[in-house]
């Protein structure tokens, strides 16, 4: 074991502190997928044998966290947790000068905030004011938003409003996005994973991230979740006692769609509030750029599930707002890990514009996205786009023409996301005064090659729905 100074250098390894880690990848653990990171140690556990160490990989997604053991440790590049250098205090000046004048006030522009938290800013690029080189945004004259003068992206600032378990002060100021808001802070206890396993039907799925279950389920090796009403218990025992008296064969609510096995159910969050809750700490096991909010009545919540012959299996979900003043038509949107990369993501995101074409409106995901879900609507955005321009035909021998509105219009996605994915694609070039789309051979097949390989599609005539209208429905 190395010493410094006679001292055990493993003794000295500390909450702060960072090194290179043997990372070994969780589905091969050959050693050719081994390689070491430099990662930044978040806690230590010292028990009967050798102590452990909770790390973080520097530059790598938090799903990756995880426990180690001393043996993966490099203990000769350790570096120690640098010191705050404190900045002198001028004289005939308060200490708290700065704080006593913490907000200036800036203009407040349309579609500039993630339903008023500041979300738009974590989007790298892709917020719904990305690649608006086209377009012009009006100002609201006269309305101001004071945001802190010390942080351009006022998320991190503003006061948390995320539930704590033990803590039943409700939060300052209106709820203003979904029942998974933004994350405005990232504390030492909620940057830990506390569940280690999951076990949902038939699936043992080990958790991404944070999510407040009671602590004294923190302590279980495996916590059992019910996979139609969603409780969560200890045991086996309690799983086994909990099936035989629990009613549900699907989620609680309507079912306004089936297709083949595929079905969604339309959940009220306040006429189903204890599940809605319980699919929030379940959602937030895989979402880490959220925060759990339990304020769940103006929300509703669109279960997707496979049919068998045992009931109606949860595959994924996406959470609305009843009332958006932002016309978003996703709050929170997740396929669960054993599901993924199968095209469930897409068909959520598909059906999700198909109530946004039943309501008449174009609809946008509340920002910021997670990386996954950002990767899925660029690929279902893209799609969606070139399905309709590959589909134009020459008109009398003369290009065909479309509008940005007309693609808005027959996609229900909004403005900006289409500038943006067009952008994005590099179609738009500037010719004789005017933007025009040009598509080249080459992005034509290869979206061919990519929608040969979609084989499940929303069916627009499996929607048993009618939009409602909230704002005269009173306390929803």
């Amino acid at each position: 074991m190395a010493t410094e100074n006679g001292v055990d250098v493993l003794d000295m390894v500390s909450e702060g502190c960072r090194l290179p880690v043997l990372m070994t990848n969780s589905d091969e653990q050959s050693s050719s997928q081994s390689f070491k990171a430099i990662a930044e140690v978040l806690s230590r556990k010292d028990g009967h044998g050798s102590p452990r160490f909770y790390v973080h990989y520097i530059d790598f997604n938090k799903r990756l966290d995880e426990w180690v053991t001393p043996d993966r440790l490099d203990l000769e590049k350790l570096q120690f947790p640098k010191k705050d250098n404190k900045t002198p205090v001028k004289e005939g000046k308060s200490i708290s000068s700065r704080a006593s004048t913490p907000e200036k006030e800036i203009p407040f522009q349309n579609g500039g905030m993630g339903g008023g938290m500041g979300g738009m800013s974590s989007m790298g690029g892709m917020g719904s004011m990305g690649g608006m080189g086209m377009m012009k945004t009006k100002s609201n004259a006269g309305r101001k938003r004071k945001v802190p003068i010390d942080s351009e992206d006022s998320q991190d600032s503003l006061p948390p409003q995320s539930l704590v378990a033990a803590n039943n002060v409700p939060p300052k100021g209106p709820r203003q996005t979904g029942s998974l808001v933004d994350k405005t802070h990232d504390d030492v206890v909620t940057r830990m994973k506390n569940i280690e396993m999951i076990e949902l039907g038939r699936h043992r799925i080990r958790p991404w991230y944070f999510s407040p279950y009671p602590v004294e389920l923190t302590k279980c090796s495996v916590i059992y979740l019910c996979e139609f009403c969603l409780k969560y218990m200890k045991s086996v025992k309690c799983l086994e006692r909990h099936r035989a008296k629990c009613i549900f064969r699907h989620p609680p609510g309507n079912e306004i769609y089936r297709k083949a096995t595929i079905s969604f159910f339309e959940i009220d969050g306040r006429k189903n509030k204890v599940y809605s809750q319980n699919l929030c700490l379940l959602a937030k096991l895989f979402l880490d750029h959220k925060t759990l909010y339990y304020d769940t009545d103006p929300f509703l919540f669109y279960v997707m599930t496979e049919f068998d012959s045992r009931g109606y299996h949860i595959v994924g979900y996406f959470s609305k707002e009843k009332e958006s003043t932002e016309d978003y038509n996703v709050a929170c949107i997740l396929t669960l890990p054993p599901y993924q990369r199968k095209g469930y993501g897409k068909l959520l995101i598909e059906f999700s514009y198909l109530l946004s074409k039943f309501e008449g409106k174009t609809g946008s995901p509340e920002k910021p996205l997670s990386d996954l879900g950002l990767l899925s609507y660029r690929s279902y955005w893209s799609q969606a786009i070139l399905e309709i321009l590959v589909d134009l035909k020459d008109e009398n021998g003369e290009r065909p023409q479309m509008t940005i509105n007309e693609i808005c219009e027959m996609t229900s996605v909004r403005k900006e996301d289409v500038i943006s994915t067009l952008q994005h694609l590099n179609l738009i070039n500037y010719y004789k005064g005017q933007y025009i789309v040009t598509l080249c051979k080459e992005i034509v097949d290869s979206h061919e090659r990519v929608m040969s390989k979609r084989k499940i599609r929303i069916d627009p005539k499996s929607l048993h729905w009618q939009p409602k209208d909230w704002s005269k429905r009173g306390k929803w």
